[in-house]
This record gives structure tokens, C-alpha cells and sequence, in this order.
């Protein structure tokens, strides 16, 4: 028993990061149906650039929000340098747009920082917690709480606040929003930013426990897009839950059978889900008149 408790502490943990990654994917989709594949780019400048400025002598808190506030401001510039040039082509263009984002934010990271391993303290020590025979690292409910406070934000936003409502308005029908005068650019601008600064959130409280390099962007977004498709792309509340399932998943595959099968076992379920439930867990079906 205490074994899988071990396991889920484990699952619970990573899948928290995964689904704070999920939930950036859906911020940008309900804004343009665009799934912004650099996302993962975001969570690896939050811990570097943590991890830089922190090394460079400022209080961790403070390099956290640098680091947050700097993601954020490379969102936005995504946003107008490369997405806002390109409205109108198909979505298959602006993906891959987002992917060569991805790719050039790593190399710039690679040239800026370095290629080693680097990691931060823990916020509040690494004393183990002891709970039924397992242990779990305060830093863990730091993680796990992030989400659970992101997603309580972002559900408020889209269902209690004229801007959400904007925003969902927006990836419906833009010029339509645009003719009841919202301010679609405003909207994606905005949308950017949150969902960088989500991300770079997420960099900033995993650290601790899985470390950072110029290269983690790929695996976050890899496993938070799996997380977001498994919920239903578009929906906060299947993000976070595609999120935790995907990283139990690994967790328990990887302690029962092994941590070489945990990526493949994660991205089964997905086709198995997908192929029999096509929007996700929580998506609903798109209807058109015609």
C-alpha cells in the first residue's frame, strides 16, 4: 500500500506540471484556435531564467517574478512578431509558426545560459512529509496547489468575467466579436502573456524537484498538449484533469513495469481515449448550421 501511495505521490506531482502546461494550451485555443506548441519553451525560461537570476544573487522570490514577468513579455512578442503577421493563414500554418518559435527560443536559451543541469532551493526546505508510510516533498504542494489555484483563476476568468467571455467570443467567430466590439488583438495579446506566464509559473515550481535545462521545453509540451487532448482541447477543467492523468500514468507504469515504457504507456491512452471519445473527456462536440 505504501508502495502506490509512493507512486501517486509521484504521479500527482508531475501531473500537477503537466496540467499547468495544459491549461496554457487552452488559454491560447480558446483565443485562436491555434495550439501553441512553444509552450513548454515557457516553462523552461521560468526556471532558467529563476535559476540565472538567483545565481546572480537576488532573493529567489524576486527572481521568480522576473522570470515570470520576462516569460510573459516573450509571449506577448510571439504574439506580434510572429502569430499577428500571419492572421488569416490556416491553422496548420500558425502551428507550425509556434513550433519554430519553440525551436528558436531553445537555441536562444542554449547561447544565453548554458547546456548544463541547473536547479534552485526548494521553498520551504526538503524535509520529506511522511503520510502513510510514503513521503512527499513540501515543494510537491507547492506544485500541486499552483494548479489547483490556476485553474480556479481560469475557470472564474472564462465564466464570471466579460474579458473570458471575450475571449471565448473571439475563437468562435473573430470578426463577429470584432462587430460587437471586442478588441480581438487586445484578447490574443492578452492571452499570450497569461498563458506564458502560466508556464514559466510552472517552470519556477518544478525546478526543484525536475530540474531545468535548455532542453525540458520539448517533454512539458509534448506531455501537456497529451494532457489537454485527453481532457478535451479547450476546456480548463479537462486540462487539469488530463494533466494528473497523464502524469499518474507515467508514474505507474514507470513503478510497475518500467521507466522506459512510461512516455509510450502516457501516449497509448491517449490514442485509446481519443479514438473512442474524439473531443477529449470534457470536450464537447462543435455543432454548425448549415
Amino acid at each position: 500500500m505504501s508502495e502506490l501511495l509512493q507512486f501517486l505521490f509521484s504521479g500527482v506531482t508531475v501531473g500537477a506540471v503537466y496540467a499547468l502546461v495544459a491549461l496554457g494550451f487552452t488559454l491560447i485555443y480558446n483565443a485562436s484556435d491555434v495550439v501553441n506548441f512553444a509552450q513548454g519553451e515557457f516553462v523552461m525560461l521560468g526556471g532558467m531564467i529563476t535559476w540565472f537570476a538567483y545565481a546572480a544573487g537576488l532573493p529567489l522570490p524576486l527572481a521568480a517574478l522576473i522570470a515570470i514577468v520576462a516569460t510573459a513579455a516573450l509571449g506577448v512578442a510571439i504574439n506580434k512578431l510572429a502569430i499577428e503577421p500571419a492572421r488569416g493563414a490556416p491553422v496548420v500554418s500558425l502551428i507550425i509558426i509556434t513550433i519554430g518559435a519553440s525551436i528558436f527560443i531553445q537555441g536562444g536559451a542554449q547561447l544565453i545560459f548554458d547546456k548544463q543541469i541547473h536547479t534552485f532551493p526548494a521553498f520551504s526546505g526538503d524535509e520529506p512529509l511522511r503520510i502513510g508510510g510514503a513521503t512527499i516533498l513540501p515543494q510537491s504542494l507547492w506544485v500541486i496547489g499552483g494548479a489547483l489555484v490556476i485553474f480556479a483563476g481560469l475557470w472564474v476568468f472564462f465564466t464570471r468575467t466579460l474579458l473570458g467571455r471575450a475571449v471565448l467570443a473571439t475563437s468562435n467567430n473573430r470578426l463577429a466579436a470584432q462587430l460587437v466590439g471586442i478588441n480581438t488583438n487586445f484578447v490574443m495579446t492578452l492571452s499570450f502573456a497569461l498563458s506564458a506566464a502560466i508556464g514559466a509559473l510552472a517552470g519556477v515550481l518544478a525546478t526543484p524537484i525536475t530540474l531545468t535545462a535548455y532542453s525540458v521545453g520539448i517533454g512539458f509540451a509534448l506531455k501537456g498538449f497529451a494532457g489537454a487532448m485527453l481532457g478535451g482541447m479547450g476546456n480548463p477543467k479537462g486540462a487539469l484533469v488530463g494533466g494528473f492523468l497523464i502524469g499518474l500514468i507515467e508514474a505507474l507504469t514507470a513503478g510497475y513495469l518500467s521507466s522506459q515504457y512510461k512516455d509510450a504507456a502516457a501516449f497509448i491512452v491517449i490514442l485509446l481515449v481519443l479514438f473512442f471519445l474524439p473531443h477529449g473527456l470534457f470536450g464537447r462536440q462543435a455543432t454548425q448550421r448549415v
